[in-house]
């Protein structure tokens, strides 16, 4: 996986881990993929994201759209998080980095007055055809999925 993602491109086919099993993009065609990566489970600000994400997922199921969510923690910590939130989607744990960095969602931030290297929140709206034709970087969580809502609708 060294090939990066580009807008109105085709979503270089990639498999990974996840809490239902293994996520292949290729499998998912003739569906609309809302891939949406977040620092950290059990986080507020994450905690708060995949939560609208769940109260909004009979509305882009209905759109003919999936949602996946992409952190780096470990496939244990995911099953935990879903189960605690009762989050009805996959998550898939990019421990190694592979698609943080096909995505480019990899980068220095500030937390607490120290520089680390983490996930920007970011979204990807992938056609029913592998085609990326949406993305958010650097989001902020109040109506965001109302906005991922309107561009899937928009597609559909």
């Amino acid at each position: 996986m060294n090939s990066t993602v580009t807008l109105g491109r085709k979503v270089p086919d990639f498999s990974a881990a996840s809490t239902a099993g293994e996520f292949r993009l290729a499998q998912r065609r003739g569906q609309i993929v809302v891939l949406y990566f977040y620092p950290k489970d059990n986080t507020p600000g994450c905690t708060s994201e995949s939560r609208d994400f769940a109260a909004a997922s009979d509305r882009f199921t209905a759109a003919g759209a999936c949602i996946v969510g992409v952190s780096r923690d470990s496939l244990g910590s995911h099953e935990r998080f879903r189960a605690k939130y009762e989050l009805p989607f996959e998550l898939i744990s990019d421990a190694d980095e592979s698609l943080c960095t096909r995505f480019s969602v990899m980068k220095q931030k500030n937390m607490y007055g120290k520089s680390v290297r983490g996930i920007e929140r970011s979204t990807f709206l992938i056609d029913a055809h592998g085609v990326l034709r949406r993305e958010w970087r650097g989001l902020k969580v109040p109506g965001h999925v109302d906005d991922v809502l309107q561009a899937v609708l928009a597609l559909a």
